[in-house]
Parts: C-alpha cells; sequence; structure tokens
C-alpha cells in the first residue's frame, strides 16, 4: 500500500489505523507494506464512508472489480479543474492493482487523497486545445476552400474566352449528384469512392487546361487521342527559346501542377464528404434544396451572365470529349482511304507540270505570315510597305506577282500540317492524319516534279535538327538541314538561323552551281517563328558569311521575356520579323533571280492568338512570282491581285485545293473524276 504523504506539510504523530477489516494485514504490517509498522505514512486517508456505503449497494459486478470503479470515479482532464488533482497526479498518488496484495483491503477503500495546496496545471492536449477559436477558424476555412475547389473544377471552362467570375456563380448538376451519392454510400464505400471522384474531376480539370492552352496556341482544343505527342515539341520549343535551365524548371512547376490537381480535389472531396456524413439530416436537406433549385432554374431557363444557372457544363464536356474520340477515330479510317484515292495517282511524269519545263521553282513557307500582318492595325503598316515597296522592286527586275488568300489547316503553330496540307492537296488538321499521309505514296507538289525527272529537288530545312524520314515522301532528292548548311552563327531563340543566311547557303550549296537540270526547292524560313525576339537584320549579301557576323546582333536584340510582358511589344516584333523574312526573300529574288525562276511563298499559318487576336481567320497570303509573263497567264482565271499584297476582295480557297489547282494549271487534267 502507497504512502500517503503530503510534502508540503511538516511530519505528525503517528495516528491509529483506520478502522475497519484488519484480518487481511500483511505480515510486515498493517497495511501491507514490506517496512515496519513504524514508517508508516505521517497521514493516512480516511476512508468515505458515503462511498463505502454507495460501493454496497453497488451491483454484484462492480464489487467484483473494485479496480474498475476507482477508475471510474477518477476525475478526469475534462472534469479537472485548477483546484482539483488531475489524472497524471491521481496516477502517482494513487493504489494501482501491482502495488497492492491479494489481502489489501486499503486498495479498495482508498480514496483519492486531498489536492495539494499547489494548483495543479492543465494537462498539454495540443494546439486546438490551447487555441480553440483559431481552431476553428482553420477548420471552417479549410472546408470553405474545399468547398470552393470542388465548385471550380465542376464549372472550369474549357474556352479562356468563357473565363469570367461568373461562369463560377452556376449550380453544377453534377456536385448535387455526388453529394447524393456519397450521403447513399455505406461508409466503407463512401470513402474511396471520394477520392475517386475527386482523381476524376482533377483529370477533368487537367484536360480543361489544356484546352485553354491549345485554343490560345494553335486555335483549337486538346485531342486527348494525338495530341500528347506536341507536349514534347512544345517542351523542345521552350528548350530552344528560355534555355535548358528555364525548360527544367517549367517542366518541374507544370509536373507539381499535376499532382496538385490529382491530390487536391481528392482529399477536398473526402473532406466534404465526411463532413456530410457528421451531419447526415443537414445535408440531405441542403441537397435537396440545391436539387430542387437546380430543377427549378433549368425549367424556367435562368440565366446569370449570359449563361444558365443550372449548369451541367462537367457532363457535357465529358460527353463531348467521348464524342471526340469516337469522331477521331472515324475519321482516321476515313482518311485513310481518301488519302489512298489520289486522281494524279497514276497521271504520267511526262504529262505533269508540262508549262514549267526547264523553270526554277522554288517554295517557301514563312513562319506564322498570316492574314493578321497584313490587315492588323498596328502590324500591317509596316508589313503592308515592305510588300507595296516589293513589288516595285521585283517589277523593276523584270518580274510580275499575282497573291490570293489560302485558309490554312492549322493556326498559331505545328506548321508541319499546313505544308503538308499545301503540298499534299489533302486536309491535314491532326497528327494523326499528318502520320497517315507521310507513310503513304500520296502525290505531292514536290514528288510530281521529281515523278517527271526533269527536275532535281531538294529541300533547305533549318529547322530540322536531326533525321527528317518524310523526305522521301516529299520526294526530295536531297534536304540540306541545320546540321548541314554550314552555319556558325547563334540562334536566334527558337530559330536556328536567320533567313539571309538560309538563302545565302542555298545559293551557295545548290542554286549557284552548275546543273544539269533545273531545280524544284523548298525553302522553309523560320526567323518570324514565336517568340520573336531576338530579331537578325538584312545585310550584304556578301557580308553573310559562315554567320559569324551574326553574334554581334543576336547579342544586341531584345529578350523574348522583356517582349512577352506587353502584348503590343509581342504584335510589333511580330510584324518586323515578317518584314525581315519578306526583305529576305525579295532581296534574294532581285539578287540571285533569273528569267527561269518561279517563287511560289506562303504563310503556313496565322501566329498565336496574343498576336492576332482573339477569332481570327486562318487566312494566309499566297503568291506567285515570275520573270516569264506566260506563268502568271496561266492563271488569270484565278482572279488574284497583280501584286504582293493580297486585296480584301482576293478570293480564298482552302489550302488542300491548291495542288490540283496548280497541277492543272501548268499541266495536264486528271480527268472527269477529279476535284476542280
Amino acid at each position: 500500500m502507497p504512502h500517503f504523504t503530503r510534502s508540503d506539510q511538516p511530519p505528525q504523530e503517528k495516528q491509529a489505523p483506520p478502522t475497519g477489516d484488519l484480518s487481511q494485514d500483511g505480515p510486515d504490517g498493517p497495511d501491507g507494506s514490506d517496512g515496519p509498522p513504524e514508517q508508516a505514512p505521517a497521514a493516512v486517508a480516511t476512508p468515505d464512508i458515503e462511498a463505502t456505503a454507495a460501493e454496497q449497494k453497488a451491483a454484484p459486478e462492480q464489487r467484483a472489480a473494485p479496480e474498475q470503479k476507482a477508475a471510474a470515479d477518477k476525475p478526469t482532464d475534462r472534469d479537472a479543474t485548477p483546484d482539483e488533482p488531475t489524472d497524471r497526479d491521481a496516477a502517482a498518488d494513487e493504489p494501482t492493482a501491482r502495488d497492492a496484495t491479494p489481502g489489501d483491503s486499503t486498495a479498495r477503500d482508498a480514496t483519492p487523497k486531498e489536492p495539494t495546496t499547489r494548483a495543479a496545471l492543465p494537462p498539454d492536449r495540443g494546439w486546438r486545445a490551447r487555441h480553440p477559436a483559431v481552431a476553428r477558424t482553420a477548420a471552417w476555412t479549410t472546408t470553405a476552400l474545399a468547398a470552393a475547389l470542388v465548385l471550380a473544377t465542376l464549372l472550369l471552362p474549357n474556352d479562356p474566352n468563357r473565363l469570367t467570375p461568373t461562369e463560377f456563380l452556376r449550380i453544377p448538376v453534377e456536385g448535387i449528384a455526388g453529394a447524393a451519392l456519397l450521403l447513399l454510400l455505406p461508409r466503407k464505400a463512401r470513402r474511396p469512392a471520394a477520392v475517386l471522384a475527386g482523381v476524376v474531376l482533377g483529370l477533368l480539370t487537367l484536360l480543361d487546361l489544356l484546352d485553354i492552352g491549345f485554343i490560345e496556341v494553335l486555335g483549337r482544343g486538346f485531342n486527348v487521342v494525338f495530341d500528347w505527342v506536341l507536349l514534347g515539341d512544345g517542351a523542345s520549343f521552350l528548350q530552344d527559346s528560355i534555355g535548358r535551365t528555364g525548360t527544367i524548371g517549367v517542366e518541374i512547376a507544370a509536373a507539381l501542377l499535376v499532382l496538385a490537381l490529382l491530390v487536391l480535389p481528392a482529399l477536398a472531396v473526402v473532406r466534404l464528404s465526411d463532413l456530410m456524413a457528421r451531419h447526415a439530416t443537414r445535408a440531405a436537406g441542403t441537397t435537396l434544396v440545391l436539387g430542387t433549385a437546380w430543377v427549378l432554374s433549368a425549367a424556367l431557363g435562368l440565366q446569370i451572365a449570359g449563361a444558365p444557372l443550372a449548369s451541367r457544363s462537367t457532363s457535357d464536356l465529358v460527353q463531348a470529349r467521348m464524342d471526340g474520340v469516337s469522331a477521331t477515330l472515324k475519321d482516321e479510317r476515313a482518311f485513310a482511304k481518301e488519302a489512298a484515292s489520289d486522281p494524279y495517282h497514276h497521271t504520267p511524269g511526262n504529262q505533269l507540270l508540262t508549262a514549267l519545263r526547264g523553270k526554277d521553282v522554288i517554295f517557301t513557307f514563312i513562319e506564322s505570315y498570316g492574314r493578321s500582318a497584313v490587315q492588323d492595325r498596328l502590324m500591317a503598316p509596316g508589313v503592308d510597305a515592305t510588300l507595296a515597296k516589293g513589288t516595285e522592286r521585283l517589277r523593276a527586275a523584270g518580274y510580275s506577282a499575282r497573291s490570293g488568300w489560302l485558309t490554312s489547316a492549322t493556326y498559331g503553330g505545328s506548321s508541319w500540317l499546313g505544308h503538308s496540307t499545301f503540298l499534299s492537296g489533302l486536309w491535314i488538321d491532326n497528327q494523326q492524319r499528318y502520320r497517315t499521309v507521310t507513310a503513304g505514296d500520296h502525290l505531292t507538289l514536290t514528288s510530281a516534279f521529281k515523278r517527271t525527272g526533269a527536275w532535281r529537288t531538294v529541300g533547305i530545312m533549318p529547322g530540322v535538327t536531326k533525321s527528317w524520314p518524310e523526305a522521301k515522301f516529299y520526294g526530295l532528292d536531297h534536304v540540306y538541314d541545320s546540321r548541314e548548311l554550314g552555319y556558325k552563327g547563334p540562334k536566334f531563340s527558337w530559330s536556328t538561323m536567320p533567313d539571309q543566311y538560309s538563302l545565302s547557303a542555298f545559293q551557295r550549296l545548290e542554286h549557284g552551281r552548275p546543273h544539269d537540270k533545273p531545280l524544284m526547292s523548298e525553302i522553309i524560313l523560320t526567323s518570324s517563328h514565336n517568340p520573336w525576339a531576338p530579331l537578325p537584320r538584312t545585310l550584304p549579301w556578301n557580308k553573310v558569311g559562315d554567320g559569324s557576323v551574326y553574334r554581334s546582333i543576336e547579342k544586341a536584340g531584345k529578350n523574348p521575356v522583356d517582349v512577352w510582358q506587353q502584348t503590343d511589344k509581342v504584335r510589333t516584333e511580330y510584324g518586323k520579323s515578317i518584314q525581315y523574312s519578306l526583305n529576305s526573300l525579295i532581296s534574294y529574288v532581285e539578287k540571285y533571280g533569273n528569267k527561269n525562276t518561279v517563287l511560289v511563298f506562303l504563310g503556313d499559318h496565322q501566329p498565336v492568338a496574343k498576336v492576332s487576336g482573339d477569332h481570327a481567320s486562318r487566312d494566309v497570303p499566297v503568291a506567285i512570282v515570275a520573270h516569264d509573263p506566260d506563268v502568271l497567264k496561266r492563271i488569270s482565271d484565278w482572279h488574284w491581285t497583280p501584286s504582293l499584297n493580297p486585296g480584301h476582295k482576293a478570293p480564298v480557297w482552302r489550302m488542300d485545293t491548291f495542288r490540283n489547282r496548280f497541277l492543272k494549271a501548268y499541266g495536264s487534267h486528271p480527268g472527269p473524276g477529279a476535284p476542280r
């Protein structure tokens, strides 16, 4: 039996033992301890007569387990006050089962000692107990953020033009249905269902963000079947534009964003489901009220800022994506049949391009050269002046020009889709179509020249930095990529070399050399590629050399980050890049062209929406320049504008119709079933 010693009181004389049954006292003393009787505690607690009487009236099972009763009678943390002993104090002062012997009656009869004069401190129960107001505020804030996150994921539009505050003030039917389902599910199934719902919301939000990005850059939504490969192309573009370190930072940020989109909505839905489970009645009533409000809003056609108050945007987007996947797969099969059916497929080479025999024909694509460049109020004055002056310069050199409009299959990027559409005569607006057509033997404009056997066909591709197997499909005898053009100067952001250098290399490697056949050349000019900073400038042709001269020009150029901070700056620099590309091309024809030169140049697509503006068309200028007047007479029925700058009334054709028109104008007609 433990000693009941009060350390704050002086020792007292030994008192008589408490009354009661002492027949079970231990051999060494009345208290059952091992010490002699004279070492008994100075103060011994007296029995609680009322507690003893109550104990005698207790149930048999309570009398059989006195330790349980003592535990029940002990004060708890919740009941303790500064003037009462706490659980920890009582545990130190009260007898336990290990202290008592089988015959120890004191273990049953002793009551907790009186509180000490020094007030006992409350136990440390964590920051929530110490700061209850802060804990409540944090809990409510977390719940509110969880609800806001779930609501935002349900109402997030996939179109940047609809990103307005009122878009998030609607009632999502998916949230109501989800809440009802979680309330009906049993406890074991509720939490896994909440986690799954949160992950699905995160994935849908990720697809919405990809849609927004693709619409901003490419003018179309994200294709969940074919567009994943374009993310890698985007990373390569970033590395070329802002360097490896900056690209790694962007990739890390993107990875963290994806992780957050998968984890945070799941945690938010779990928290809300647990809250609904604790307050099931109130949650069921709230869900019923919101459901009724949604039905009434839908029936009455209520709107907020032009959008239906009763929203079902998430389910509509899911359905649209499912329909898109189905349509994409069907389109793939249909396009494969279309690509295999070519009216010029069996046309003999001796019947193709007969009106251009002996001509050096150059097909040139100017990166991002779109209608906006010649019609936008900010960019058009400089570009139009360049085109007008270029028309006069070429006319003075004996050349004439005709120009019109083509509607590109792509927008803001994916230039290879525009190139393949123009050359193949097929509408190639996605990556799968591109793979399908380049894997076959569909006739292109360039391969038509090769089929005749009358031209040497070459490609100048400064944007190609590795092997390019599509060269065989395009019928090119040789491709000069960035590694074969001999450039020793700096990159200009994404562009591996200035356009003037590419044309100078073409003159040095092919056009300026003696050859037994005329040349058909495909040249890609890249200086007008996004981000349009820093920009090269036009040099005297004899100063271009190996490109080393451009080092000082590149260092003096503008930083892309500074340019992209303001929309007007971006548009201004874009316009300057188009002027540079046009000047380089016009100057090349002036200096190196001859009476057999035929130049066809066009833009591959419009620039991104930040430059061309929202809802911009996909039209790009196209022009044909020739020294021989008979070349332009053959297209007189096209009604193109007689200058390098197509007028507002110039005809607009789809880009995929150009191949057949060109082959018909300068060669044989394929037959009655051919497209016009």
